[in-house]
């Protein structure tokens, strides 16, 4: 059974920075490219970063481009989302996502491309 673990989530002010984790189980890590995705209140939920398997492949979201940053450890079953910069703009829960890749290096940017989802965490950017 894949289970994705999702942890780091927070209350931060503006301009802060918290990393997220996602730790998968029960899948071969190495074969999935990985998502963040994140939805805040009363919106959809919007596509934040994707990674190949490698991690030397990764996609931003135009909005958090240059402040956040994917990566993954392999040896780890771990995915990362590093955010520097917080704004209040930035509050939703945010879903790591696994989605198995044929093609090495491939990423996913929409999420019906991802078969499995985490819980969810909450990232609030509040003064």
């Amino acid at each position: 059974q894949v289970q994705l673990v999702e942890s780091g989530g927070g209350l931060v002010h503006p301009g802060g920075s918290l990393r997220l984790s996602c730790t998968a189980h029960g899948v071969a890590f190495i074969n999935y490219a990985f998502g963040w995705f994140r939805q805040a209140p009363g919106k959809e939920r919007e596509f934040v970063s994707a990674i190949g398997w490698s991690g030397s492949r990764t996609d931003y979201a135009d909005s958090i481009k240059g402040r956040f940053t994917i990566s993954r450890d392999n040896a780890k079953n771990t995915v990362y989302l590093q955010m520097n910069g917080l704004e209040p703009e930035d509050t939703a829960v945010y879903y790591c996502a696994a989605g198995f890749s044929g093609v090495i290096e491939e990423l996913f940017t929409a999420a019906n491309q991802y078969r499995h989802w985490g819980q969810g965490t909450q990232v609030t950017v509040s003064s």
